[in-house]
């Protein structure tokens, strides 16, 4: 998921590795008018005017709280 990285040296960008999962969350702040959806194997993030679409292999969710992205891919 080097995708992340288009995100900006801004975002705090973190990846967390676990037996079936691997998580990766990027820091947009608080009271960020953004919005997440997966589609395929695309996750799409809607961050202002900004748009990225973030290239994932394997099964995804993604969710968007206090400006937290989260995406969870499992193995």
């Amino acid at each position: 998921m080097t995708a992340l990285q288009e995100l900006g040296d801004d975002i705090g960008l973190s990846r967390h590795e676990y037996d079936e999962t691997v998580v990766f969350a990027a820091d947009f702040g608080p009271g960020q008018d953004a919005s997440v959806d997966v589609l395929g194997d695309t996750v799409m993030v809607v961050v202002g005017d900004e748009q990225y679409d973030l290239e994932i292999a394997g099964d995804a969710r993604a969710f968007m709280k206090n400006g937290v992205l989260t995406i969870e891919v499992e193995r």
